[in-house]
């Protein structure tokens, strides 16, 4: 492919990332018929079909796909070189397109995003706060936060928390009105409130551990909600009981507006971890990105009490 074609393959890395003409005519600022056009002459050039459009939705061709993968890294670090020689002396240019789960916020967005913008405020970050697993490269992200058994071995992880734990919550009143569960299989009998997958739309089954031996709890109760929030302020209300990483109901727990249940099968985790291609690291905003997140992350508060 020549180097006349370039604004084409930026267009479609527009259109590919966002799944939308309309939406990559927006953040391009032409119309939607010169990104239609410019998608066209790209396809005629490679002969190939790379986008398959209808009335209701935009979607990758495998040829598409592929183009995605090996060109949008590299036009990224292309643009951000650009940025960067463009720049005053000692003044880093650029962009960081972040995907973070909503539980994560507190504790690395947060803390991380005020000192970062402080030292670096001609850097951009876009912060995506989602719940699924997302394919960083293909959806055209810098790095994503995770756990890290959610993480790809490819991928390089940085540390950003210490381990903690997920648990079981409910009021103090709603045990005394049902009592707390003495074994796993127990949970089936409350109300619990859960979420779906996102990838299969299946219950989420609560994970207990307990030494060697694990189990899946196919729990139910009459809500089921992916906001975290929610879960745990009805929890707090008496409505039932509800299963969450411990840093983000410490402080109820401390104060005695939330209680543990079967506290010995809470599992662990390693913790939250910062997570990118190995080529991403040749771009200079997400390094002082990765720097402050090491710096600045909060650590989750063990909610158990000192002995």
């Amino acid at each position: 492919m020549n180097t006349a074609l370039l604004p084409q393959l930026q267009v479609f890395l527009a259109v590919a990332r966002l799944r939308s003409f309309t939406g990559a005519a927006r953040e391009i600022g032409v119309s939607t018929s010169a990104v239609s056009q410019a998608i066209k002459q790209l396809e005629e050039a490679v002969r190939v079909t790379l986008l398959t459009r209808t009335t209701r939705s935009v979607s990758l061709t495998d040829a598409g796909r592929k183009l995605l993968e090996a060109a949008g890294p590299a036009l990224g670090q292309a643009a951000a070189a650009l940025a960067e020689v463009s720049a005053q002396p000692g003044e880093t240019v650029g962009r960081v397109r972040l995907s973070v789960p909503r539980v994560a916020v507190p504790y690395v967005i947060g803390p991380v995003l005020p000192a970062f913008r402080v030292r670096h405020p001609r850097i951009e970050v876009e912060v995506i706060v989602e719940d699924r697993f997302v394919d960083i490269v293909s959806e055209g992200y810098d790095a994503g936060v995770r756990l890290s058994e959610a993480i790809d071995r490819d991928m390089v992880q940085v540390r950003l928390t210490e381990a903690f734990r997920f648990v079981m919550v409910a009021s103090p009143a709603y045990l005394a009105r049902r009592g707390a569960p003495q074994r796993p299989e127990d949970l089936q009998r409350h109300e619990c409130f859960t979420f779906r997958s996102q990838t299969t739309g299946a219950l989420y089954a609560w994970e207990l551990e307990r030494g060697r031996k694990t189990r899946r709890v196919p729990v139910r109760g009459g809500v089921v909600t992916n906001d975290s929030d929610l879960r745990v302020a009805l929890a707090e209300q008496g409505l039932g009981l509800t299963y969450v990483p411990e840093p983000m109901v410490a402080a109820r727990l401390r104060e005695g507006r939330l209680k543990l249940v079967l506290e010995p099968w809470s599992p662990a985790v390693p913790g939250f971890f910062l997570y990118f291609p190995s080529r991403a690291q040749r771009s200079p905003a997400l390094r002082f990105f990765v720097e402050s997140a090491k710096e600045f992350a909060a650590p989750v508060k063990d909610a158990r009490p000192k002995r």
